[in-house]
This record gives C-alpha cells, structure tokens and sequence, in this order.
C-alpha cells in the first residue's frame, strides 16, 4: 500500500470521524462497525467484515467504533444493540442492519452497493493449495485465533475435500448457530449425507449390472446415482434419480426427491441445477 493510499480498516472516534466516514465517503463507500469487547456475536462479524475489507480491496473502506469508547457516536447513530452496521455513502446512511450475519448474507449486502476489486495481474500463478495444505494451514490460524469461527468452516470444507468425512462432520457439528445456516454449512450437510448412503454400497459396475438385469432396480439406482454424481458425472447421477421419480414417486418414502434435493444443494453449476429443478417439478406437479 502506497503512502497516500488510505487504509481500507480504520479505528473511529469522534476526532477522527468526519474525516473518515463522513468526507470518505464522498469518495468511497464507508461500511461503520459498531461493536463492543464483550459482545459475543462482535467477535465471528467483525474478523468477517475485516475479511470482506480485504478482499474489496478498497471498493468500501471498514470504520470500526467502539460503543463503549465512543458512546457519543453510538447514540448520534441511535445504536440499541451491538454488532450493528452501518452504510454511509455521500455523507448520508443508505442501509444497515443489527446482528451477526453470516458470510454469505454479507457478501450479498455489499453486492447491492459495491462490487470487489479487479485484482491485480500476478507475475505467476500460484500453486494451487492441496486439502493437506489447507488443513495444515487453517489449524495453525484456528490455533492462533479461536474465537474466528468461520475458520472452523474451511476447515470442515478442507477436511471433505480430502476425504476425512468424519472430522468434517465434527468441525460441521461444533459451528455456532449463525454459521450453522451458512450455504456452505448447508452444502457440506448434503455432501456428507450422500457420502454416507454410499458406505458399503456395491461397486458402479456391479449396480450397473443390477440395472442391466433390472431396470425396476430402484435401490441400485439410486446408490449408482450418488456414485456418478461423488465421481463427477452429476447430470448422469441426477437422471438416475429422476428416472426413480418419474416411475415409483413413493419409493422408500421419496428417496429420489430426497436425493435430488441433496445433489442440487451440493452443485456449483446453476444451469444444470435450474434444468434439473424444471424437470423434477414437472413430474411432481
């Protein structure tokens, strides 16, 4: 960061206030932190926001206030409950809200009024980290920081994606409430329950010989359904269980319906997601 270059987080008191929200934010939208020491939610909101700072890269700057410290700022903006945030741009307050919200919820409050900096081009690409290599890491910074409990969610995620499912239900488990709703908390969820129908189950070609033998073979059906969407093949693992759908609906209470409700939880591809949603929909109503 140059020597004229603001910083994107700054502590705010009253000497300092005008000068970085009000006149800031003639340039740059201002996100105002009110929090205190003693407040619990304070303490997974605010690493959040200030990781939000980082990653905008300028696009809004943070200005942290502390209640207790700064009563007279807290009653201008008539705080009545800690963390609460405020949006000031152009000297005037566009939004806000009260509360701890997960990560998701922020980033989508942000998107309404700023989006992310371009980052800047890289000399080299750099190596992409490995699920070992990310567990390693996001220990040490859990170690170093315990009370960051969005750490505790990549970890979880780190921890599926190299295939130690049984310490990712743990770390997914102990998430406090409000990161307990996150999508990626809900997503792990779906990916764990699906991981789980699979234990003990028959190999792909050994279903797919029961299929071959038995095209009325629902229960191998679904299994090599959860097969090809685990390995890769999700529009190949969802057509098992729409064909499930469309000729025994009832099946073992609904399983199909289920199981294309976990697959769509755990897919990144909103097109194949939206294509599959239509069809089941046209065959359940």
């Amino acid at each position: 960061m140059s020597a004229t270059q603001p910083a994107v987080i700054v502590d705010v008191d009253p000497s300092n206030f005008e000068t970085e929200v009000l006149q800031a934010s003639l340039e740059t939208p201002v996100l105002v932190d009110f929090w205190a020491t003693w407040c619990g939610p304070c303490k997974s909101l605010g690493p959040l926001l200030e990781k939000l700072a980082g990653e905008y890269a300028g696009a809004f700057r943070l200005a942290k206030v502390d209640v207790d410290k700064n009563q007279e700022l807290a009653a201008m903006f008539g705080i009545r409950s800690v963390p609460t945030v405020m949006l000031v741009k152009d000297g005037q307050i566009l939004d806000g809200f009260a509360g701890a919200l997960p990560e998701g919820a922020l980033r989508e409050f942000l998107g309404r009024y700023v989006q992310p900096a371009e980052p800047a081009p890289e000399a080299a690409p750099a190596a992409a980290e490995t699920p070992e290599q990310a567990i390693n890491r996001l220990q040490q910074a859990i170690a170093a920081e315990p009370d960051r409990a969005e750490l505790k969610l990549e970890l979880a995620e780190a921890l599926m994606r190299a295939g130690q499912t049984a310490a990712a239900e743990a770390e997914l488990e102990a998430l406090p409430a409000n990161l307990a709703t996150d999508a990626r908390a809900v997503r792990l969820r779906s990916q764990l329950e699906l991981v789980r129908a699979l234990e003990g189950a028959p190999s792909r070609q050994a279903l797919e010989q029961r299929i071959a033998a038995d095209p009325d073979d629902w229960a191998a059906r679904e299994l090599l359904g959860i097969r090809l969407l685990l390995e890769g093949e999700p529009a190949a693992g969802l057509e098992q269980f729409l064909t499930i759908l469309e000729r025994a609906r009832d099946w073992n209470d609904g399983a199909a319906r289920k199981r294309l409700l976990q697959a769509f939880a755990t897919l990144d591809d909103a097109a194949l997601v939206g294509q599959y949603r239509r069809r089941m929909a046209s065959l359940l109503f």
